[in-house]
């Protein structure tokens, strides 16, 4: 199925300086996407857009903490009017600390709420306020499906992303009467520089195939371990003319790990 609706379209993805967030600039700007690429690591937000302009696509770096209102309320401003109204909103921007609560530090909780929860927020709410004027528009949050299942020594990034996922839903609500979607994507284990930060230097993705009964965590069904591109091409499925009488969904891309219903 071809996707279309994305192709002249300027699209701002947070986070696109790796992983997902990469994965979503490359297949949003292979469709045709005029991309803005966003992220606080200027320098790996570099190498990713010089990256897609020589595969010949439109794409342009901003380098912006997500966290900073007034830095996204400017971001925004600047975007439209370099590229053009933004008609696509990916929110794939995220941090992970992992610890037990009765160890998990303020600025550990404070930092993953910041970026994960208040940055979705910043950039939903700015980029909103143009799209309603123009009655069109899609906003993808990228969550996670441990924003559903509990999960040891991740109570803070599962909260975070649980919040990000409700918020997105409560915005679609709003929204609906301007003819603007918002979805969510949580995906489950991802084979991304925050996995293998996750698993340690001597990690073994097959422990997360397998699962673990002793931190009550089940394997991955489909038995393999998500590519960033599996959950791009959900996120580019959502924002496309295809999904169009699609709102206020969240769509699990885990293999079915989460055992979702």
């Amino acid at each position: 199925m071809e996707l279309t609706g994305i192709e002249s379209t300027v699209a701002l993805v947070t986070g696109a300086a790796q992983g997902i967030g990469a994965a979503v600039a490359g297949v949003l700007a292979g469709a045709g996407a005029h991309v803005a690429a966003v992220d606080r690591n200027a320098e790996a937000l570099a190498t990713v857009v010089t990256k897609l302009e020589a595969e010949g696509v439109t794409a342009r770096g901003y380098g912006v903490d997500v966290c900073d209102s007034a830095a996204v309320d400017a971001l925004v401003r600047r975007v439209e009017d370099e590229l053009g109204p933004i008609g696509i909103l990916v929110n794939a921007a995220g941090v992970l600390h992992t610890a037990r609560v009765v160890e998990l530090s303020d600025r550990q909780w404070s930092e993953t709420f910041s970026v994960n929860a208040t940055g979705v927020f910043h950039l939903s709410r700015a980029v909103a306020r143009r799209m309603i004027p123009r009655r069109r528009g899609a906003i993808v949050t990228v969550a996670s499906n441990a924003a559903g299942v509990p999960r040891t020594e991740m109570a803070a990034y599962a909260a975070s992303k649980a919040a990000s996922a409700h918020f997105t839903r409560c915005l679609g609500l709003e929204l609906a009467d301007y003819g603007i979607r918002c979805n969510v994507v949580s995906p489950g284990s991802t084979d991304t520089p925050m996995l293998r930060a996750m698993l340690g230097e001597d990690g073994d993705p097959r422990q997360v195939i397998e699962g673990s009964p002793a931190a009550y965590k089940v394997g991955i069904p489909l038995r393999k371990v998500a590519q960033p591109r599996d959950v791009a091409e959900a996120v580019a499925y959502l924002v496309s003319d295809q999904a169009g009488h699609v709102t206020m969904h969240d769509l699990y891309v885990d293999g079915g790990a989460a055992l979702h219903v």
